[in-house]
């Protein structure tokens, strides 16, 4: 079974993908696409109000909710079977999210996310993520 497995292996790999005449041919492969980068945690008081809420989301939450996360490509496979622009999902997108239900996602989860605890993101990092992910309001 090894020798069948290492001989499909060996056949693809002899196998060139088609590629586009010009610019691109002979050049390799395409680079991959850029991905975000979580930012680093924003320094003082975690207990602290009026933090930066764009920087505590991608640090807190930018592993899974940045692009290439997988609550991204899954929340992206949804938005487009219900009909929506895939780029909603990303939650930095998003327009109809209130602060109120980011909290409670945050706090309870939501099928394959979590709850996260205060020790995980504090009253007031939430408060911050909420006011910059939750523009729909309250």
């Amino acid at each position: 079974m090894k020798r069948a497995t290492i001989a499909a292996l060996l056949a693809l790999a002899a196998c060139k993908p088609a590629s586009p005449e010009g610019d691109q041919a002979g050049k390799g492969p395409p680079a991959p696409p850029p991905y975000m980068m979580r930012a680093e945690m924003p320094a003082g008081d975690r207990l602290a109000s009026g933090r930066d809420g764009a920087a505590l989301f991608s640090n807190r939450c930018g592993s899974c909710h940045l692009a290439g996360g997988m609550a991204s490509n899954m929340l992206t496979k949804q938005m487009v079977l219900a009909g929506r622009p895939p780029s909603d999902g990303l939650l930095a997108n998003r327009t109809d999210l209130t602060q109120s239900y980011v909290k409670a996602v945050v706090r309870n989860g939501k099928v394959a996310m979590p709850r996260l605890s205060r020790v995980e993101v504090t009253d007031a990092e939430l408060d911050a993520i909420a006011g910059y992910i939750g523009k729909a309001g309250k």
